[in-house]
């Protein structure tokens, strides 16, 4: 956690010097601005150095986190001092030093190196002396990473100390000359010879290894390897680690024809820490061609080697294990393309390094195992060639459930069954303990994935281990995710992208790299939530306690134990009670649990306050102590007051209020808005009377508020605004032109914009709506449209999501105008709508449609079925008629040729479950098919219908 805690004390660190117009120019400024260049110059070594999993290093890295963390302590308590706060984010206090000065007067505390020690009273030389030591002990670290640094350029090294600065692709050309002076005639009348696995103790050309699933791929790889394609073609096998993929590679690679296919077969493992001279040779030793003399020959000489040793012949070359793109820059050149039908199979957990390889190489991501084949592959570990007796077959299928699909885990599940006595009892207990039994039996199989955790680099550390402060199974909001992250100071800012953007990007390469699991994406891409195995998991909170960075209470204890008060990050999961508070360094407190709040809340140095899950009565007043807080998430009951003093939390950019059905509306304070760091609000009913004032440049988000008038005014304090969510409580003489919703065009960075129209009948739009341009997204609930609000709302250049929900719209029909240029998503919910005239032409991009509660509309335009891009049609409780057009157009495309529309058809007369035309698409398409075979069989066409009537059952 070394590039964390620099990142988030250079921000620190900044954030004070630049908290004036004109910084003082005093004694002591030269040290601390030279401290804070140290500190940047450490985190650039960081980014630029790879991670290499060394005592030395790791050791280096513990040595910056510990003397990082004090120092954050230190300079951050100034914002924890009620004297000093409110003047501090104003930018008052003008100098750093005076800062520290002031502390003297407060009762807060920092640690010493081993950071074991309870706050107490420092008078200005103790604190200045601490920090003096700090600041040695960084410049001591510093000095030893240039040292670091030149040993790397003497050695002729790079700074990820694994491959030579020299050309990697020097001395290739002119290889293909050589080789086509050689005479190669009988090269088609010899045999295919078998190859060695040179890197690994495993052989490759070993007996094929037991395989569950990945059926389909192995036949898809098989299909590849040996089809029509006579290009060199690469193959890339990815998935998160202990998924499979060296086992298929090895089964696919040990195939008897696959190995009759190829003249020339290899196989050689990559790994992390690679070098380039011996890969080489073990690739020439898997082919039979190493000689002891080729040992004292250079990287180059052993390139051309490898050249002209496959040029000319058909060959099979299995890249295990890759980590980087920059192997594959290696070798590529020295993979011959003789238009033989040669292939290279690549296996990676990192998506990225396949997908550049080739714009045409062929993907195959190994998703988890089902429970049935999750069953047969514990079954074939825990008992061989026997069967598994009926008495414990339930339990083991609870346990094959628990392993989550990851083969690895399966693999040593079942190693630790088979060992153990074929007991009811002895399976139940692994069945309460299967994490426990996994990773407590097999110290390969934690280090199996602590490879990715260790191949991380160290930007994206932080942001990994921080998945484990959420429950097992939990389903994770990427919005919600993202803006911890951006709270906790885990992203280091770019001039050309908000923290936000940056944030998705890392979340993204996570994902490349199968840490992540995606669980769902809505129709124009975005991830909406994520997850993370469990197994994965655990690997995140035992790396995150050692890194001194997380600690996961399910269960009873106490903060001041030495286990729980060296940790920055403290989450609390259900039977999870702290039973001792007292004043800590703590960062982050996550109560993802209904257990109450502390009776104090002390946490000087709290950024982050995550207590969604427990119903409050009253706002804890205790939290207008806490300046450092970045980040606030609360739920309320009964009546429930923010007050005015919560302006004090200067460095506040999350608060989330959400109230309970029953509880009453929650009035924003003025205040807020002064807050000039704040990015998200977020509410579920809210009222907010915002009136002029100084612009908070920085707010992104103001979702849930009520009756929101958008006059100019106010809109001029919120000018850069993403993301608006408001919702008006209409009476029968009130009109929308009230709220100004004109005005809208002046919010041009706005991107989201929700509008819920609360009344008895439904209120017209005003004619005079105004949407600005850069809007992508647009809800429009419970109001009447007219013709020209879908025709301004149809000439937005970047709509992307258009959903109406119980929406009149004029006359009851909609006849589309206007083109919905880059509209992928339509949703539209009118009871009372009865006919849609439209074109293709009109959504040339649309990728789903959804029609919900459209009793009366008679039908779907059939020019929507000629939309090229158009891939789902989901219908919910609408009338026979729509379910029919749906059909027709479905069979329309299929008669056509194509096969990937979808029609999904849900009703409440089948209990909201898919009724048989939910896979419609497909039976029909076996149906056409079936008849064509049997027309072939001979069979008259009064006869094959009459077989096809019966197996449909009519």
């Amino acid at each position: 956690m070394a590039y964390a805690a620099l990142l988030s004390l250079t921000q620190t660190l900044e954030q004070i010097l630049g908290s004036r117009n004109e910084i003082r120019i005093f004694h002591d400024e030269k040290q601390i601005r030279s401290f804070h260049e140290n500190l940047c110059f450490l985190l650039s070594f960081l980014e630029d150095f790879s991670p290499r999993n060394t005592e030395s290093i790791k050791c280096l890295e513990a040595r910056i986190r510990d003397a990082t963390y004090e120092a954050e302590d230190i300079t951050e308590l100034h914002m924890s001092n009620p004297i000093l706060s409110d003047s501090a984010c104003q930018g008052v206090i003008t100098c750093f030093w005076e800062i520290i000065s002031a502390l003297q007067i407060m009762m807060p505390v920092f640690r010493n190196s081993e950071r074991r020690m309870e706050f107490k009273k420092h008078n200005f030389k103790e604190i200045y002396d601490g920090l003096q030591k700090i600041i040695k002990e960084i410049d001591s670290i510093s000095e030893e990473v240039e040292k670091m640094k030149a040993m790397k350029d003497i050695e002729g090294f790079s700074a990820d100390g694994l491959t030579r600065i020299n050309d990697p692709l020097s001395g290739i050309e002119g290889i293909e000359e050589v080789v086509n002076a050689n005479d190669r005639n009988d090269v088609l009348d010899l045999q295919p010879r078998n190859s060695l696995n040179a890197t690994s103790s495993k052989s490759a050309s070993t007996n094929k290894k037991f395989m569950v699933g990945f059926e389909d791929d192995l036949l898809q790889i098989k299909e590849e390897l040996v089809g029509q394609s006579s290009r060199l073609k690469f193959i890339s096998i990815v998935g998160m680690g202990g998924i499979g993929k060296t086992t298929l590679a090895r089964n696919i690679y040990n195939d008897s024809s696959i190995e009759y296919h190829f003249y020339i077969r290899a196989w050689i493992t990559v790994s992390q820490e690679y070098h380039v001279q011996e890969l080489l040779e073990h690739l020439l030793k898997s082919m039979g061609d190493f000689t002891e003399e080729m040992i004292r020959e250079e990287t180059d000489e052993l390139k051309t080697r490898v050249y002209q040793r496959l040029k000319g012949y058909r060959y099979l070359i299995v890249m295990d294990d890759l980590w980087d793109d920059k192997i594959l820059d290696e070798f590529r050149r020295i993979f011959p393309d003789d238009d033989n039908g040669s292939r290279v199979i690549l296996t990676s957990r990192l998506s990225s390094v396949t997908v550049n390889v080739d714009s045409s190489a062929c993907i195959h991501h190994l998703g988890f195992l089902s429970p049935k084949q999750s069953w047969s592959l514990l079954c074939q570990k825990a008992f061989g060639n026997e069967c598994c007796p009926p008495e414990i077959e339930e339990t083991g299928w609870r346990i094959a459930e628990k392993c989550r699909g990851l083969p690895l885990a399966l693999v040593v599940i079942g190693g630790v069954l088979y060992k153990a006595e074929k007991t009811r009892a002895n399976w139940e207990y692994v069945a309460e303990n299967v994490k426990s039994a996994v990773t407590g039996n097999d110290d390969d199989f934690m280090e199996i994935l602590s490879w990715s955790y260790d191949h991380l680099p160290h930007r994206l550390r932080a942001c990994f281990l921080y998945m484990g402060v959420f429950p097992e199974d939990y389903v994770i909001h990427v919005s919600h995710l993202i803006r911890l992250w951006v709270a906790e100071g885990f992203l280091k800012p770019n001039t050309h992208k908000s923290l936000e953007e940056v944030a998705k990007e890392y979340l993204e390469e996570l994902i490349d790299r199968n840490l992540i699991v995606v669980r769902d994406q809505n129709y124009i891409g975005k991830i909406k939530t994520c997850s993370i195995h469990d197994m994965m998991r655990e690997l995140c909170m035992r790396k995150a306690q050692e890194e001194k960075f997380l600690y996961v209470a399910n269960q009873e204890f106490d903060i001041s134990s030495e286990v729980v008060k060296n940790q920055r990050h403290l989450s609390i999961h259900p039977n999870g009670q702290n039973a001792v508070i007292y004043d800590s360094t703590i960062r982050s407190l996550l109560y993802l649990t209904d257990s109450p709040l502390p009776n104090s809340l002390c946490f000087q140095l709290l950024r982050v306050l995550e207590a969604g899950n427990i119903n409050l009565c009253d706002f804890p007043i205790e939290i207008v102590k806490l300046v450092n807080l970045r980040y606030i998430a609360l739920s309320y009951s009964g009546k429930f007051e923010i007050p005015a003093s919560i302006s004090r939390l200067c460095n506040l950019q999350t608060l989330i209020v959400f109230r309970a059905s029953y509880a009453e509306r929650l009035f924003l304070p003025l205040e807020l808005l002064k807050i000039t760091r704040l990015r998200h609000l977020l509410f579920n009913e809210a009222a907010f009377l915002c009136s002029d004032g100084p612009q908070n440049v920085n707010l992104q988000t103001l979702s849930g508020v009520i009756d929101f008038k958008l006059t100019q005014e106010a809109l001029r304090t919120i000018p850069n605004l993403r993301t608006l969510g408001i919702s008006y409580h209409c009476e029968t003489q009130t009109e929308l032109s009230f709220y100004c919703l004109e005005n809208l065009v002046h919010l041009r960075q706005l991107e989201s914009f929700k509008c819920n129209v609360i009344s008895r009948e439904n209120v017209h739009l005003p004619q005079n709506l105004a949407l600005p341009s850069n809007l992508k997204k647009l809800t429009l609930s419970g109001c009447r449209i007219s013709m020209h609000n879908m025709f301004l709302v149809g000439n937005l250049p970047n709509l992307e999501v258009l959903k109406l929900k119980e929406v009149d719209l004029e006359s009851n029909a909609w006849k589309t105008e206007g083109e919905f240029s880059r509209l992928k998503f339509l949703h539209v919910e009118a009871t009372q709508f009865k006919i849609w005239e439209a074109e293709a032409a009109h959504f040339p991009s649309l990728q789903c449609l959804r029609l919900k509660n459209c009793f009366s509309l008679k039908c779907i335009p059939p020019e929507i079925g000629e939309i090229p891009t158009l891939q789902q049609i989901f219908l919910y409780r609408c009338s026979t008629s729509v379910v029919k057009s749906a059909n027709s157009i479905l069979e329309e495309q299929e008669d056509g040729g194509n096969y990937d529309l979808e029609v999904h058809v849900l009703s409440n007369y089948y209990g909201n479950i898919p009724f048989p035309a939910y896979y419609y698409h497909k039976e029909r398409k076996f149906i056409k098919e079936l008849t064509e075979h049997l027309r072939h069989m001979s069979l008259s066409e009064e006869a094959s219908d009459l077989f096809v009537r019966e197996l449909k059952g009519n």
